[in-house]
């Protein structure tokens, strides 16, 4: 099976295809008459994180979450349940078209995912309406019949507890996890990030305002530990990393933390 440090490489090493093919999705659009401006209101599609709800009317494969997110400027990316992807769109009114094929990251998961993800990204392509709500984004293809329903995913920290995934080095290299450790984050409605960092825990105060966040100074315990090997080392790094933080994005069940300049400083999954 494939480690969490060789789908990280894989995934940024496919960067450059995937933008690529963005761009040429952009160009294909663009023949069609531009992006168009988004229309302002209810029927806004920018601004928020959709997460898909229900897909042709039934619930999605469980433990699996898909997003979308539009940008004013015509492009759409999310994540399809296993892999990234983007592309452009075109609205007219309530009207929309979704350049496809989509570009996609190539990272493989369960048969039932994949199978998922691929009618999803599929669908995308034959949808022609859209109706939208501050909550609620619904998807029609151009018979009317309802392909999708997104709810509005909330950006609310406050409340809610992750595992680590991956980290900032402090050595411009995001790394995984050593094997047999756990690094937790909990962000208490009190203002309190408190968590495990593999060997000690910490704890310390974060700020949120809209999407910027600024954490720490933060304090931990002061056990030794000798397994497994670079365990301090990680600790010490990680904990490094949070205090880097500028700002969040919680999309599906990921959260990513990001320095002022967008490198990752940590992402982790919902516990």
């Amino acid at each position: 099976m494939e480690s969490l440090d060789d789908m990280q490489k894989d995934r940024s090493m496919k960067k450059l295809f995937w933008i690529a093919s963005l761009f040429a999705g952009l160009l294909v659009l663009s023949g069609c008459g531009g992006i168009a401006a988004q229309p302002g209101g209810q029927q806004d599609l920018t601004g928020t994180i959709w997460s898909l709800s229900t897909f042709m009317g039934k619930e999605l494969v469980p433990g699996s979450g898909i997003t979308a997110e539009f940008t004013s400027d015509g492009k759409i990316s999310g994540s399809s349940g296993c892999n990234l992807y983007a592309g452009a769109y075109k609205v007219d009114g309530n009207n929309i078209l979704i350049s496809s094929p989509l570009a996609s990251t190539m990272m493989a998961c369960s048969q039932e995912i994949m199978d998922q993800e691929t009618a999803y990204l599929k669908a995308l392509g034959d949808v022609r309406n859209f109706v939208a709500s501050r909550d609620q984004l619904t998807f029609k293809d151009a018979s009317g019949n309802d392909l999708m329903v997104f709810m509005a995913e909330t950006q609310d920290l406050a409340g809610t507890s992750w595992e680590a995934t991956g980290y900032n080095n402090g050595k411009q290299a995001v790394t995984s996890l050593l094997a047999g450790t756990t690094i937790t984050a909990e962000f208490g409605k009190d203002g309190t990030l408190t968590g495990n960092s593999g060997c000690n825990n910490y704890s310390g105060p974060y700020k949120v305002t809209g999407n910027q966040i600024k954490i720490g100074p933060l304090i931990s315990t002061k056990k030794a530990c000798a397994e497994p090997a670079g365990v301090m080392d990680q600790e010490a790094q990680y904990l490094a990393a949070l205090e880097t933080a500028a700002t969040y994005k919680i999309e599906g069940s990921v959260l990513e933390l990001r320095t002022s300049d967008g490198a990752l400083a940590a992402d982790y999954t919902k516990k």
